[in-house]
């Protein structure tokens, strides 16, 4: 039988997604967590790897088991020996076929921005932070060059490792709430700091440090030299993983976190 799961998970209590020697990763403690509740050692994979410090509030996986427990008891059963930092939000039966990675149609990143002159104390690690006013118009006007297929090679880490540097990038949207910009990136798959490279330029662009047409400079040069720092991962967040209607899963819920931001309320465009 194999068994889905949406899991969320603060980021800044571990080492990312991915197991390894020392533990300390989101991997490591939901493993054991499932190992404790089914008595047995159980691997999950994941719709997609996060680096230390990122978060996520719908991240997939899938793993296989002969044990025949209610999806209710799978949920409850691995939250009761998980860390306070990880929660399973679901589980579902699908079929053998169903893999979370390699079934996902589109992956939703958000990464949250605090942007204002002092740093946050309340936000701290769940938020980047921005010290200069940003024009989130321009910035706006530079995310649509990035609308559609290219190449990304100037906003892909060097320890990469997809096989093509060419992704279809569906949603790429730049909104002020307040002192807080929110960046959303929508895509069937991404690169290695992929978000966090194309954020750290737009906020180049937002402090008036470059046009929005640098943005087509770069995609067109496929240089990542010439593009901005990468982005602390504090920001960034695996906000949904999207698979075709014939897995039947449930649909992902905006947590509480999130409930006053992009899709609740009007953003305010202004520049602080």
């Amino acid at each position: 039988m194999r068994i889905a799961l949406l899991v969320e998970y603060d980021g800044s209590a571990f080492r990312g997604w991915q197991t390894q020697p020392g533990g300390r990763t989101v991997q490591d403690a939901l493993e054991e967590a499932l190992r404790q509740f089914a008595a047995v050692p159980i691997r999950v994979v994941c719709a997609g790897r996060t680096d230390a410090g990122v978060h996520a509030t719908g991240q997939v996986v899938h793993f296989d088991t002969a044990i025949d427990r209610s999806m209710f008891a799978w949920v409850r059963g691995a939250n009761t020996f998980l860390p306070p930092a990880v929660a399973v939000r679901w589980a579902h039966k699908v079929g053998d076929d169903f893999h979370a990675r390699s079934s996902a149609c589109a992956r939703h990143y958000r990464y949250v921005l605090i942007n204002r002159a002092h740093r946050t104390g309340v936000w701290h690690g769940r938020a980047g932070w921005y010290h200069h006013p940003l024009d989130t118009a321009t910035m706006q006007a530079a995310a649509d060059l990035l609308l559609g297929e290219h190449d990304f090679s100037a906003f892909r880490a060097a320890e990469c490792q997809a096989q093509s540097p060419v992704k279809i990038l569906r949603r790429a949207v730049v909104r002020r709430f307040g002192d807080m910009v929110v960046f959303d990136f929508e895509a069937s798959a991404f690169l290695h700091h992929m978000v966090r490279n194309l954020v750290g330029s737009l906020i180049h662009v937002g402090q008036g440090k470059r046009s929005p047409e640098w943005i087509a400079e770069l995609l067109l040069a496929g240089d990542r030299r010439l593009a901005a720092p990468t982005f602390p991962a504090a920001g960034l967040y695996l906000v949904e993983v999207r698979y075709p209607p014939r897995w039947g899963l449930p649909p992902v819920e905006p947590t509480p976190f999130f409930t006053f931001l992009p899709d609740f309320r009007e953003p305010d465009t202004r520049t602080p």
